[in-house]
């Protein structure tokens, strides 16, 4: 995934006189639709001192009455605030708040490459702490919610099992669940996909890893998402129309920061090496806060399957589970009101102490 985006946006990077027309058309247009001008709103982007550097955190919504949600992206180095114009409707619901971890994007332009400090899971960890204490402060709120996306999603299952009395539900999308390298069925259905396609190459790549992904460096790892995500038609598909174009015609990010990303998504790459030997069930599968768990149907980089049985093995006030439907990674924005159905039906009523909603359409639900 990390190689597979910073690919396509270094291509974006030098477009034609005519691209860049279309470009200036669609970010005034999104920007118009990601105004916020109700009496009760709040639209604030800046710069915060977390963990020792100026860290870039977004927070906006409708009606400061409503739930906060603290989003933690994945990549790691992949923002979510590209996603803003796809996901406005969110914020007539929720406070949402997002924030670039060092390393990414807005915080990586702010102080460089060389002033992001030190790059661990642990750093990261202890920022994700300040920032929830610095929202909970600012919006006057005990407790806010988690959304954890993808890689961001093994930050915020930790947070939400070590400080309960911070949260009040924990949400997991692309749900990451390690398991200290007993499941390798993800590879697998590589390695099937690559010999159907007749793609040797890439299948001598990945047959040349080694059988213990643990003992895979950084670099590896992100080939690895590479070909996970360059062998299925309907990943490829959300990648290049959904995650690429959500960065390109951004209203909140100019050319130069496209470069940012691609060099925050290289440079984040590190930070993997330290959680292969993570394991999900081992440090506990009792939550004291609502637990919900909203993840594509057909992802085939984070296993819907290995998702499911960490969830039936929860323990937790209240729980849910659903697979967004025609949706592979990324599928809270692929699918963004889909995955608002959702959160309406089963977070909200959680957190906002109101009655649950009778959803529309929710296989997979279950309590």
């Amino acid at each position: 995934m990390i190689a597979t985006i910073a690919t396509a946006a270094a291509l974006l990077a030098a477009p034609t006189a005519g691209i860049l027309g279309h470009r200036a058309l669609k970010r005034s247009r999104n920007a118009s639709l990601m105004k916020i001008d109700t009496s009760k709103g709040i639209d604030e982007q800046g710069y915060v001192r977390i963990g020792g550097i100026e860290q870039w955190i977004s927070v906006r919504g409708d009606d400061l009455t409503n739930p906060v949600v603290l989003e933690l992206h994945g990549g790691p180095g992949a923002s979510t605030a590209i996603f803003g114009p796809r996901t406005r409707s969110w914020e007539k619901h929720f406070t949402l708040v997002r924030w670039d971890m060092r390393g990414t994007l807005k915080t990586l332009g702010r102080g460089g490459p060389e002033g992001q400090g030190e790059m661990t899971f642990d750093r990261i960890y202890a920022d994700a702490v300040e920032v929830t204490d610095h929202i909970r402060t600012r919006l006057g709120t005990e407790k806010i919610a988690l959304l954890g996306h993808s890689y961001g999603s093994a930050f915020a299952l930790r947070l939400a099992r070590e400080f309960p009395e911070r949260y009040s539900a924990y949400v997991g999308t692309d749900q990451n669940i390690h398991d200290d390298g007993r499941d390798d069925s993800v590879h697998q259905a590589l390695l099937t996909r690559l010999r159907a396609a007749g793609k040797r190459k890439e299948l001598a790549a990945a047959e040349a890893l080694h059988p213990d992904h643990r003992q895979w460096t950084a670099r590896e790892v992100a080939m690895h998402a590479k070909l996970l995500a360059t062998s299925d038609p309907l990943t490829l598909d959300t990648m290049k129309k959904v995650v690429m174009g959500s960065l390109w015609f951004s209203p909140l990010h100019s050319l130069r920061e496209l470069r940012h990303f691609v060099k925050g998504m290289s440079l984040s790459e590190q930070i993997t090496e330290s959680t292969a030997g993570f394991d999900d069930w081992a440090d506990g599968t009792r939550f004291e806060l609502p637990f919900f768990v909203f993840h594509g149907e057909k992802d085939v980089i984070a296993s819907p399957e290995r998702a499911r049985r960490f969830f039936d093995d929860v323990e937790a006030p209240v729980k849910a589970f659903a697979l967004i439907e025609d949706s592979s990674h990324f599928a809270a924005f692929r699918r963004p009101e889909r995955f608002l159905e959702l959160l309406l039906t089963h977070v909200r009523p959680a957190v906002a102490d109101e009655p649950a909603v009778a959803s529309a359409q929710s296989p997979g639900a279950g309590r």
